[in-house]
């Protein structure tokens, strides 16, 4: 079976976007998701809302800025799940929007790779309630928000997670990468 791990940046105070939703302070990403790792993922789950600020990397603006991680942003096949169908604008990409987690399960069982999603915290939950996340990866930035959405905003019930790793960087952020606790 293939492994899902959740690539997230957060504040300090543990939000990943503002009161006006922006995230533009989470900039530390691009040294945290090493290119060792990135050639072991082969699919990209992102929601719809976090979907859209990823089809950056597919403009001239976004290749030039980081070439690297635009062409492994537009060569993998991307998967969003989203309320309603629509036209993704973006080569490689599948939508789902009925049964997202019955679907995302079957995504998971078929050969292939690491599936990495980025962001997309509403659907983090509700791969978390179905037990299909392996591994959360969480850079801790060091800037504090003091309001926004909350990493696991809406999970219904606690989480218990065993830490595995952590790495600091030299912007002061902090990696974080945690595994479900066994039951």
């Amino acid at each position: 079976m293939r492994r899902i791990f959740l690539f997230m940046n957060i504040s300090l105070d543990g939000y990943v976007e503002d009161a006006s939703h922006d995230i533009s302070m989470f900039h530390n990403d691009f040294e945290a998701f090493s290119s060792r790792e990135s050639q072991e993922v082969d699919t990209l789950l992102f929601g719809h809302k976090t979907y859209e600020m990823m089809k950056f990397w597919s403009t001239p603006e976004g290749e030039a800025l980081q070439p690297e991680i635009a062409r492994f942003m537009n060569e993998r096949q991307k998967v969003v799940a989203s309320h309603q169908s629509f036209d993704p604008g973006w080569s490689h990409v599948t939508v789902l929007h009925e049964e997202v987690v019955a679907e995302v399960r079957r995504l998971k069982e078929q050969p292939g790779k690491t599936i990495a999603m980025f962001g997309s915290n509403t659907l983090c939950v509700s791969l978390m309630q179905a037990g299909l996340i392996d591994e959360f990866q969480i850079v801790v930035n060091p800037v504090v928000l003091g309001e926004g959405t909350s990493l696991f905003k809406g999970l219904p019930q606690k989480a218990d997670l065993t830490m595995t790793k952590t790495h600091p960087f030299k912007s002061g952020a902090i990696l974080l990468t945690y595994e479900p606790t066994a039951s």
